[in-house]
C-alpha cells in the first residue's frame, strides 16, 4: 500500500519528545542514522523530518500534508496552513514557551518604547519587525544564529527576543526580561487542499485524537485498591476521578475494589490519606492515553 499521508516531524529539541508522544499515542518512530526519512510502524504514513522553523511552509505548499511545528513559526513564516490542533509539550515541561524581551540587568530600557532607535537581535525577525513597527517603534532587527543572549552581553545588541519556558537561561546570562511578545506551544497542521481530502482529512483526525490524548494520559494515573465497607464511603470522598469511581465487590467478602484515575500532582498526598482512611493493597499504574 502506498502512504496515505506525508507527516513532517520537527528536527532539532522537539525531535525526541515529539517520537515519545507519538510512541505513546501508538506509533513507533525509527530514525537510522542521518535519514531524514524515517520509518513508522503505519503503513499509511510516510514520515520526514524538518526543522520547526520550515514546516509550515512545507505544509502550506504542499510537500507535506500535515507537520507539527510552533505557533511562533507559523506567525513567523505567515504560512497560510489549517490549524488542526495545540499540543502542549515540550523538551522541557507541559506549558506553553514565551517569546520575550530581554535587555542587560543595568540596561537603562525599561520598557518597548525605549527601544527606539535600538538594536535587536532574534532568530524570530519577521515577526519581531511586524511586532515593533505595529506600535510605531523604530528598532533594527538582525538575525541570530544562535547564542543569542550573548550578543547582548557582548555589546552586539542593544536587546534580544529570545524563547524560554522558565526563564532560566536567560537570567543565567545576567539579562532580564521586559517584555513577553506571545506565547507558543506545538500545533499540529494541515495543508489546506490535504484537508478536503476526507481519507486524509480522518488520518490527520486519527493522529490528532491520540496524540491529544497520549498528553493528558501523561498527566493522570491510574489507582486501583481494596477498601472494607466501612470505609468506602470515607475512601470515594477522598477520591478525585473523571467522573466517579468505579467500585466492584470482592469474592465472597465484604471489601471492595476501588479504581480510578486522578492527576499525578495529587497522588504522594493522596496515598497516605486512604491509607490512612483504610484502604490498603494500592496500586498505582501509568496510563498511555486517557480518551
Amino acid at each position: 500500500m502506498n502512504p496515505l499521508l506525508k507527516l513532517g516531524i520537527p528536527k532539532g529539541s522537539l525531535q525526541n519528545a515529539t517520537i515519545a508522544l507519538f510512541k505513546r499515542s501508538g506509533w513507533t518512530i525509527n530514525v537510522n542514522g542521518r535519514s531524514y526519512f524515517p520509518e513508522i510502524n503505519d503503513e499509511t504514513i510516510s514520515c520526514a523530518i524538518c526543522r520547526a522553523q520550515e514546516m509550515s511552509r512545507y505544509v502550506e505548499n504542499g510537500t507535506l500534508d500535515a507537520g507539527l511545528t510552533g505557533k511562533d513559526w507559523i506567525a513567523e513564516n505567515r504560512s497560510d496552513v489549517h490549524v488542526v490542533t495545540d499540543l502542549v509539550y515540550s523538551k522541557v515541561s507541559s506549558r506553553p514557551a514565551r517569546w520575550v524581551l530581554a535587555v542587560p540587568y543595568d540596561s537603562e530600557i525599561k520598557k518597548l518604547e525605549d527601544l527606539n532607535g535600538r538594536k535587536i537581535a532574534t532568530e524570530l525577525v519577521d515577526f519581531t519587525k511586524r511586532y515593533f513597527s505595529e506600535r510605531n517603534i523604530e528598532v533594527k532587527v538582525e538575525f541570530s544564529w544562535g547564542a543569542t543572549e550573548a550578543k547582548v552581553v557582548s555589546g552586539l545588541a542593544d536587546a534580544v527576543v529570545e524563547v524560554t519556558e522558565t526563564g532560566s537561561t536567560i537570567k543565567a546570562h545576567g539579562l532580564r526580561i521586559i517584555h513577553e511578545l506571545m506565547q507558543t506551544n506545538t500545533q499540529l497542521i494541515a495543508n489546506r487542499k490535504a484537508w478536503q481530502d476526507e481519507a486524509k482529512r480522518e488520518k490527520i483526525e486519527q493522529i490528532a485524537l491520540l496524540l491529544k490524548g497520549a498528553l493528558v494520559g501523561e498527566k493522570l494515573v491510574g489507582l486501583k485498591m481494596n477498601v472494607p465497607k466501612g470505609a468506602l464511603d470515607t475512601i470515594v470522598n477522598l477520591l478525585p476521578s473523571l467522573n466517579a469511581p468505579t467500585i466492584a465487590s470482592l469474592y465472597q467478602s465484604d471489601w471492595f475494589s476501588v479504581e480510578s484515575v486522578v492527576d499525578s500532582n495529587v497522588v504522594r498526598d493522596l496515598i497516605p490519606q486512604l491509607l490512612k482512611a483504610g484502604a490498603e493493597g494500592i496500586i498505582e499504574y501509568p496510563l498511555n492515553k486517557v480518551v
